[in-house]
Protein backbone atom coordinates (compact mmCIF):
# COMPACT_ATOMS: atom_id res chain seq x y z
CA UNK A 1 0.00 0.00 0.00
CA UNK A 2 1.25 3.47 -0.85
CA UNK A 3 1.64 5.97 1.94
CA UNK A 4 -0.08 9.24 1.03
CA UNK A 5 0.85 12.55 2.60
CA UNK A 6 -1.57 15.32 1.62
CA UNK A 7 -1.03 18.84 2.87
CA UNK A 8 -0.07 22.38 1.96
CA UNK A 9 2.82 24.80 1.82
CA UNK A 10 2.72 26.17 5.37
CA UNK A 11 0.13 26.61 8.09
CA UNK A 12 0.18 30.37 8.78
CA UNK A 13 -3.11 31.05 6.97
CA UNK A 14 -4.96 28.14 8.60
CA UNK A 15 -6.80 30.30 11.10
CA UNK A 16 -8.96 28.90 13.90
CA UNK A 17 -9.88 31.35 16.70
CA UNK A 18 -8.16 30.55 19.99
CA UNK A 19 -6.05 27.70 18.57
CA UNK A 20 -2.49 27.63 17.27
CA UNK A 21 -2.54 27.54 13.47
CA UNK A 22 -0.19 24.57 13.31
CA UNK A 23 -2.09 22.62 15.98
CA UNK A 24 -5.38 23.25 14.17
CA UNK A 25 -3.83 22.39 10.80
CA UNK A 26 -2.46 19.08 12.13
CA UNK A 27 -5.98 17.97 13.09
CA UNK A 28 -6.97 18.11 9.42
CA UNK A 29 -3.79 17.09 7.57
CA UNK A 30 -0.99 14.58 8.18
CA UNK A 31 1.74 16.54 6.41
CA UNK A 32 3.03 20.07 5.85
CA UNK A 33 5.82 21.61 3.82
CA UNK A 34 7.61 24.23 5.92
CA UNK A 35 7.82 27.24 3.60
CA UNK A 36 9.17 29.83 6.04
CA UNK A 37 12.63 28.22 6.11
CA UNK A 38 13.09 29.30 2.50
CA UNK A 39 13.07 32.94 3.66
CA UNK A 40 14.50 32.78 7.17
CA UNK A 41 16.43 30.51 9.50
CA UNK A 42 14.30 29.96 12.60
CA UNK A 43 15.97 29.29 15.97
CA UNK A 44 15.90 25.62 16.93
CA UNK A 45 13.85 26.28 20.07
CA UNK A 46 11.10 27.63 17.81
CA UNK A 47 11.35 24.53 15.62
CA UNK A 48 11.09 22.34 18.70
CA UNK A 49 7.79 24.05 19.54
CA UNK A 50 6.47 23.17 16.08
CA UNK A 51 7.22 19.51 16.67
CA UNK A 52 5.49 19.51 20.06
CA UNK A 53 2.31 21.04 18.61
CA UNK A 54 1.57 18.13 16.28
CA UNK A 55 0.76 14.41 16.73
CA UNK A 56 3.68 11.92 16.76
CA UNK A 57 2.81 10.56 13.31
CA UNK A 58 2.52 14.01 11.69
CA UNK A 59 5.18 14.56 9.01
CA UNK A 60 7.10 17.65 7.90
CA UNK A 61 9.21 18.47 4.87
CA UNK A 62 11.53 21.49 4.93
CA UNK A 63 12.35 23.99 2.21
CA UNK A 64 16.06 24.78 2.20
CA UNK A 65 16.98 28.45 2.67
CA UNK A 66 17.09 30.30 -0.65
CA UNK A 67 20.67 31.46 -0.16
CA UNK A 68 21.92 27.94 -0.92
CA UNK A 69 20.42 27.98 -4.41
CA UNK A 70 19.86 31.63 -5.24
CA UNK A 71 22.85 33.35 -3.63
CA UNK A 72 25.61 30.75 -3.55
CA UNK A 73 24.20 28.74 -6.48
CA UNK A 74 25.24 25.44 -4.84
CA UNK A 75 28.89 26.48 -4.52
CA UNK A 76 30.42 24.60 -1.54
CA UNK A 77 31.53 27.80 0.22
CA UNK A 78 31.54 28.07 4.00
CA UNK A 79 28.30 30.06 4.22
CA UNK A 80 26.40 27.59 2.04
CA UNK A 81 27.71 24.62 4.02
CA UNK A 82 26.74 26.28 7.31
CA UNK A 83 23.25 27.02 6.02
CA UNK A 84 22.82 23.47 4.75
CA UNK A 85 23.88 22.19 8.17
CA UNK A 86 21.27 24.44 9.81
CA UNK A 87 18.64 22.99 7.49
CA UNK A 88 19.78 19.50 8.41
CA UNK A 89 19.37 20.28 12.11
CA UNK A 90 15.88 21.68 11.51
CA UNK A 91 14.94 18.47 9.69
CA UNK A 92 16.36 16.45 12.55
CA UNK A 93 14.30 18.32 15.17
CA UNK A 94 11.12 18.00 13.08
CA UNK A 95 11.85 14.34 12.28
CA UNK A 96 11.55 15.39 8.63
CA UNK A 97 13.30 13.22 6.06
CA UNK A 98 12.66 15.47 3.03
CA UNK A 99 14.66 18.65 2.34
CA UNK A 100 13.43 20.61 -0.67
CA UNK A 101 15.97 22.47 -2.83
CA UNK A 102 14.69 24.82 -5.51
CA UNK A 103 16.82 25.81 -8.48
CA UNK A 104 16.06 29.39 -9.61
CA UNK A 105 14.18 29.55 -12.89
CA UNK A 106 16.92 31.72 -14.41
CA UNK A 107 19.74 29.36 -13.37
CA UNK A 108 20.82 26.34 -15.38
CA UNK A 109 22.84 23.56 -13.81
CA UNK A 110 25.85 23.11 -16.11
CA UNK A 111 28.74 20.73 -15.54
CA UNK A 112 30.52 23.11 -13.17
CA UNK A 113 27.44 23.79 -11.02
CA UNK A 114 26.52 20.09 -10.98
CA UNK A 115 30.01 19.41 -9.63
CA UNK A 116 29.46 22.12 -7.01
CA UNK A 117 26.17 20.50 -6.03
CA UNK A 118 27.87 17.16 -5.54
CA UNK A 119 30.60 18.71 -3.37
CA UNK A 120 28.05 20.67 -1.34
CA UNK A 121 25.90 17.64 -0.60
CA UNK A 122 29.03 15.64 0.25
CA UNK A 123 30.13 18.26 2.78
CA UNK A 124 28.03 16.75 5.57
CA UNK A 125 26.31 13.53 6.48
CA UNK A 126 22.68 13.81 5.41
CA UNK A 127 21.77 10.55 7.14
CA UNK A 128 18.21 9.50 6.27
CA UNK A 129 17.37 12.92 4.85
CA UNK A 130 16.31 12.91 1.20
CA UNK A 131 16.87 15.93 -1.03
CA UNK A 132 13.92 16.77 -3.29
CA UNK A 133 15.30 18.88 -6.14
CA UNK A 134 12.91 21.19 -8.00
CA UNK A 135 14.36 22.48 -11.26
CA UNK A 136 11.63 24.87 -12.53
CA UNK A 137 12.80 24.38 -16.09
CA UNK A 138 11.08 24.90 -19.41
CA UNK A 139 8.41 22.28 -20.25
CA UNK A 140 9.93 19.26 -21.94
CA UNK A 141 13.51 20.19 -21.06
CA UNK A 142 15.63 17.07 -20.50
CA UNK A 143 17.92 16.76 -17.49
CA UNK A 144 21.60 16.45 -18.37
CA UNK A 145 23.29 13.05 -17.85
CA UNK A 146 25.65 14.66 -15.30
CA UNK A 147 22.73 15.96 -13.23
CA UNK A 148 20.80 12.71 -13.47
CA UNK A 149 23.83 10.79 -12.24
CA UNK A 150 24.38 12.90 -9.14
CA UNK A 151 20.66 12.88 -8.34
CA UNK A 152 20.58 9.11 -8.46
CA UNK A 153 23.96 8.71 -6.74
CA UNK A 154 22.72 10.86 -3.84
CA UNK A 155 19.29 9.15 -3.76
CA UNK A 156 17.64 12.47 -4.54
CA UNK A 157 14.02 12.91 -5.55
CA UNK A 158 13.03 14.81 -8.69
CA UNK A 159 10.35 17.21 -7.41
CA UNK A 160 7.65 17.91 -10.04
CA UNK A 161 4.22 19.54 -10.35
CA UNK A 162 1.66 16.87 -11.25
CA UNK A 163 -1.01 19.55 -11.72
CA UNK A 164 0.96 20.80 -14.74
CA UNK A 165 1.45 17.30 -16.14
CA UNK A 166 5.11 17.06 -15.15
CA UNK A 167 6.69 13.66 -14.55
CA UNK A 168 9.85 12.74 -12.63
CA UNK A 169 12.87 12.06 -14.81
CA UNK A 170 13.35 8.68 -13.14
CA UNK A 171 11.54 6.34 -10.79
CA UNK A 172 11.95 6.56 -7.03
CA UNK A 173 10.43 5.06 -3.92
CA UNK A 174 9.30 8.63 -3.05
CA UNK A 175 7.16 10.91 -5.21
CA UNK A 176 7.27 14.56 -4.11
CA UNK A 177 4.99 17.00 -5.88
CA UNK A 178 4.38 20.71 -5.28
CA UNK A 179 1.05 21.69 -6.85
CA UNK A 180 0.50 25.19 -8.28
CA UNK A 181 -2.17 24.55 -10.92
CA UNK A 182 -2.61 25.80 -14.48
CA UNK A 183 -3.24 29.48 -13.79
CA UNK A 184 -0.94 32.44 -13.40
CA UNK A 185 1.40 31.84 -10.47
CA UNK A 186 -0.77 29.89 -8.01
CA UNK A 187 -4.08 31.63 -8.76
CA UNK A 188 -6.09 28.56 -9.64
CA UNK A 189 -8.53 25.96 -8.38
CA UNK A 190 -8.39 22.52 -9.92
CA UNK A 191 -11.66 20.95 -11.01
CA UNK A 192 -12.70 17.57 -9.65
CA UNK A 193 -11.49 16.00 -12.89
CA UNK A 194 -8.09 17.67 -12.61
CA UNK A 195 -7.70 16.44 -9.04
CA UNK A 196 -8.66 12.94 -10.18
CA UNK A 197 -5.93 13.16 -12.82
CA UNK A 198 -3.38 14.27 -10.23
CA UNK A 199 -4.36 11.31 -8.06
CA UNK A 200 -4.22 8.96 -11.06
CA UNK A 201 -0.66 10.03 -11.83
CA UNK A 202 0.37 9.65 -8.21
CA UNK A 203 -1.36 6.29 -7.78
CA UNK A 204 0.09 5.03 -11.06
CA UNK A 205 3.66 5.68 -9.99
CA UNK A 206 5.78 2.90 -8.54
CA UNK A 207 6.65 5.04 -5.53
CA UNK A 208 5.92 3.62 -2.10
CA UNK A 209 5.33 7.07 -0.62
CA UNK A 210 3.61 10.10 -2.17
CA UNK A 211 3.90 13.57 -0.65
CA UNK A 212 1.58 16.23 -2.10
CA UNK A 213 2.11 19.88 -1.15
CA UNK A 214 -0.72 22.14 -2.36
CA UNK A 215 0.16 25.74 -3.21
CA UNK A 216 -3.02 26.90 -4.96
CA UNK A 217 -4.37 30.18 -3.65
CA UNK A 218 -6.98 28.09 -1.79
CA UNK A 219 -4.54 25.35 -0.92
CA UNK A 220 -6.22 24.16 2.29
CA UNK A 221 -9.66 23.76 0.71
CA UNK A 222 -8.27 22.02 -2.37
CA UNK A 223 -6.09 19.67 -0.32
CA UNK A 224 -9.17 18.74 1.73
CA UNK A 225 -11.11 18.09 -1.47
CA UNK A 226 -8.52 15.58 -2.65
CA UNK A 227 -8.29 14.02 0.81
CA UNK A 228 -12.08 13.58 0.94
CA UNK A 229 -12.06 12.06 -2.54
CA UNK A 230 -9.45 9.50 -1.55
CA UNK A 231 -11.42 8.63 1.59
CA UNK A 232 -14.90 8.43 0.07
CA UNK A 233 -14.58 8.39 -3.71
CA UNK A 234 -16.60 11.63 -3.86
CA UNK A 235 -15.79 15.33 -3.81
CA UNK A 236 -17.44 17.66 -1.30
CA UNK A 237 -19.39 20.74 -2.33
CA UNK A 238 -17.43 23.98 -1.98
CA UNK A 239 -20.40 26.30 -1.41
CA UNK A 240 -23.77 26.02 0.36
CA UNK A 241 -25.82 26.10 -2.83
CA UNK A 242 -25.79 25.05 -6.47
CA UNK A 243 -26.14 26.65 -9.88
CA UNK A 244 -26.45 30.41 -10.17
CA UNK A 245 -26.79 30.78 -6.39
CA UNK A 246 -23.43 29.05 -5.90
CA UNK A 247 -21.79 31.38 -8.42
CA UNK A 248 -23.27 34.38 -6.62
CA UNK A 249 -21.89 33.06 -3.34
CA UNK A 250 -18.41 32.83 -4.87
CA UNK A 251 -18.53 36.29 -6.45
CA UNK A 252 -19.68 37.92 -3.22
CA UNK A 253 -16.41 36.93 -1.55
CA UNK A 254 -14.32 39.68 -3.12
CA UNK A 255 -15.64 40.81 -6.52
CA UNK A 256 -15.08 44.53 -7.06
CA UNK A 257 -17.37 46.83 -9.03
CA UNK A 258 -17.78 48.51 -11.42
CA UNK A 259 -16.24 45.80 -13.60
CA UNK A 260 -16.39 44.80 -17.24
CA UNK A 261 -17.09 41.27 -18.36
CA UNK A 262 -13.40 40.71 -19.12
CA UNK A 263 -12.33 42.08 -15.74
CA UNK A 264 -14.70 39.70 -13.99
CA UNK A 265 -13.37 36.77 -15.99
CA UNK A 266 -9.76 37.72 -15.29
CA UNK A 267 -10.21 38.22 -11.55
CA UNK A 268 -12.96 35.72 -10.74
CA UNK A 269 -12.88 33.15 -13.54
CA UNK A 270 -10.32 30.86 -11.85
CA UNK A 271 -12.67 30.12 -8.95
CA UNK A 272 -14.90 27.07 -8.78
CA UNK A 273 -18.59 26.97 -8.02
CA UNK A 274 -21.02 24.08 -7.60
CA UNK A 275 -22.97 23.76 -10.83
CA UNK A 276 -24.68 20.74 -9.23
CA UNK A 277 -24.07 18.76 -6.05
CA UNK A 278 -21.66 16.55 -7.96
CA UNK A 279 -20.09 18.93 -10.49
CA UNK A 280 -17.75 21.86 -9.96
CA UNK A 281 -16.87 24.22 -12.82
CA UNK A 282 -14.81 27.37 -13.18
CA UNK A 283 -16.67 30.64 -12.86
CA UNK A 284 -15.26 31.62 -16.26
CA UNK A 285 -17.63 29.18 -17.96
CA UNK A 286 -20.64 31.11 -16.66
CA UNK A 287 -19.13 34.58 -16.92
CA UNK A 288 -18.40 34.01 -20.61
CA UNK A 289 -22.18 34.11 -21.14
CA UNK A 290 -22.37 37.73 -19.99
CA UNK A 291 -22.93 40.49 -22.56
CA UNK A 292 -19.97 42.81 -23.10
CA UNK A 293 -21.00 45.46 -20.60
CA UNK A 294 -19.78 47.19 -17.47
CA UNK A 295 -21.51 45.92 -14.33
CA UNK A 296 -22.05 48.04 -11.24
CA UNK A 297 -22.89 45.29 -8.77
CA UNK A 298 -23.50 41.57 -8.35
CA UNK A 299 -27.22 41.97 -8.81
CA UNK A 300 -26.69 43.19 -12.38
CA UNK A 301 -24.43 40.20 -13.12
CA UNK A 302 -26.94 37.73 -11.68
CA UNK A 303 -29.79 39.33 -13.59
CA UNK A 304 -27.96 38.76 -16.90
CA UNK A 305 -27.14 35.17 -15.99
CA UNK A 306 -30.53 34.26 -14.54
CA UNK A 307 -31.91 32.78 -17.75
CA UNK A 308 -28.88 30.67 -18.67
CA UNK A 309 -29.71 27.00 -19.23
CA UNK A 310 -27.25 24.99 -17.19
Amino acid sequence: MKEYLIGAGGWAYFQVPGVSSLAAYSKVFNFVEVNSTFYQKPPLNEVEKWRRLVPPDFQFSVRAHRSICHTYKFQPVEQAIETLEKMRKICQVLKANILHLQVPRSFRLNRASVKDLRLLLSSLDLGNMRVALELRQAPGQVLSPELLKIMQDKNMVHCVDLSKGEEPAYGSDLLYTRLFGKGQHNIYQSTDGELVEIDRRASGSKSQKVAMSFHFVRMYKDAVRLKKYKQTGKFPMITRSTGISSLEEVLREDAEFPATKQQLIRKQGWKLFDMTETARVHAEEALQELPEETYNNIAEVMDKLEHITW
